[in-house]
């Protein structure tokens, strides 16, 4: 048997898979119609004070790529612009009808202790499973001194957790921005004013673009526009790296993380649990294909799971987070060189002129030969995978490690032993 039931610092759902605070979970009748669906969790859409917030228009926008449609997705909407009074009346319903189901509340209002006391036993009443602090949102409440204002400043973040703590009897994630130089100061903020876990990451700031043609910013309110905060699979890179880095901080290892950013698919969600989320949320792509999407999630991750012989969430949530390291850990000794299958090239030299142009000079051409089809130099190829990431053909290009017989040698074993065996190393590279 297959179990996916989650635990995030406290907080239960069926499954690791939840609907990140944004449009998608506006109302009580969203959300359910989401848990008839199979989501496991669903944090709403940030709550404040009253009286509501007021939008504009327009207030999203994307960008295409490589024929994929919101491969990035940009928006300058701000917290629920519906009656705080409404949204808690509907989560105690949404609790009242799905009560296996997580329901996170997210808040954002102003850092002062009475205000955070008063919306946290709010919701708390309301039946909330858990909080999830709003120190991420960069646009618009921000400049209110709220949102990434606060996640900015880690003395911001634990006071403001601190007073949350103070009224709350559920736990207690801080959503952090990653708008910052190194999200573990934040984290350790976090955890040093008492948070339960940490939630990462929101949107990044970004404007998308301008129109050549009328010379005016893309997706403009009369003309005018607004750094908005960017999500969508482009962001998961970015994403992955800095969950690893709370996972891996000796300072906040051990942290409960639920993991966002860019997450498309039951894969990209493995992804972010091997590195140390316990449970996923998702917006952009619930926003471009409808809350059925969880049932792929869900059957993807139980058949891998099956697959990898893993009975429980458990047995690999962060697996893999101990091979991500400083760069002064990696093996200066490990060698790969690109092979190129000469049955599977169409000689469109796309290789050859990366490698030539841009890189090392390690591909050639026999033209002489009449063999149009590239060759890899083996004794200069430098394993720097360029070329097997521009080949348009799947498996054509593969990079296959070199027994070298040298034991692994890092750089901070380098410089410790006073650089002894360094020149050997430079000639070796």
């Amino acid at each position: 048997m297959i179990d996916l039931s989650a635990n995030t610092a406290g907080i239960k759902s069926p499954n690791p898979f939840w609907l990140a605070s944004a449009p998608p979970t506006n109302s009580g009748a969203q959300i359910m119609r989401a848990f008839e669906y199979g989501w496991g969790g669903a944090v709403w859409k940030t709550l404040g004070q009253d009286p509501p917030v007021v939008n504009v228009t327009s207030r999203y926008g994307a960008m295409d790529f490589g024929g994929q449609k919101i491969a990035g997705f940009n928006n300058i909407e701000l917290i629920t612009d519906r009656p705080l009074a409404v949204n808690l009346k509907e989560i105690y319903e949404v609790k009242k009808r799905f009560p296996k189901n997580a329901v996170v509340a997210s808040l954002m209002v102003p850092c002062e202790r009475q205000a955070w006391h008063d919306i946290t036993k709010k919701v708390v009443d309301a039946g909330s499973d858990g909080i999830e602090l709003n120190f991420g949102c960069p646009h618009g409440m921000s400049e209110r001194g709220m949102g990434a204002a606060v996640g900015q400043v880690p003395e911001y973040v634990k006071m403001v957790t601190e007073f949350v703590k103070e009224a709350s009897s559920i736990p207690v994630l801080v959503k952090l921005t990653p708008n910052v130089a190194d999200v573990r100061f934040p984290a350790r903020a976090a955890k040093a004013g008492g948070a339960d876990g940490v939630s990462l990451i929101n949107t990044i700031n970004s404007i998308m673009g301008v129109d050549l043609e009328t010379l005016a910013p893309k997706f403009a309110v009369d003309g005018k526009v607004s750094h908005g905060g960017y999500c969508g699979p482009a962001v998961k890179p970015i994403a992955l790296n800095m969950v690893s880095q709370i996972a891996t901080d000796p300072q906040t290892r051990g942290l409960p993380i639920s993991g966002i950013g860019g997450i498309s698919n039951w894969s990209d969600a493995v992804e972010f649990m091997l590195l140390g989320a316990s449970s996923v949320q998702l917006c952009t792509a619930v926003m471009h294909h409808g809350f059925r999407i969880v049932e792929d999630l869900n059957a993807g991750l139980a058949g891998w799971m099956r697959r990898k012989g893993f009975a429980q969430l458990d047995d690999f949530i962060g697996k893999t987070a101990p091979n991500i390291v400083d760069w002064k850990h990696l093996n200066l000794h490990h060698k790969t060189v690109a092979s190129i299958d000469k049955s599977k090239c169409i000689g469109c030299d796309v290789c050859y002129v990366a490698c030539n142009d841009t890189t090392h000079q390690c591909i050639a051409i026999d033209v002489k030969k009449k063999n149009r089809k590239p060759h890899v130099v083996q004794d200069d190829c430098v394993g720097c995978n360029l070329c097997s990431l521009v080949c348009p053909v799947d498996g054509c290009i593969t990079m296959t490690p070199v027994e070298t017989g040298l034991k692994p040698l890092t750089w901070e074993e380098l410089t410790k032993n006073g650089m002894k065996g360094y020149g050997e190393v430079y000639r070796r590279h």
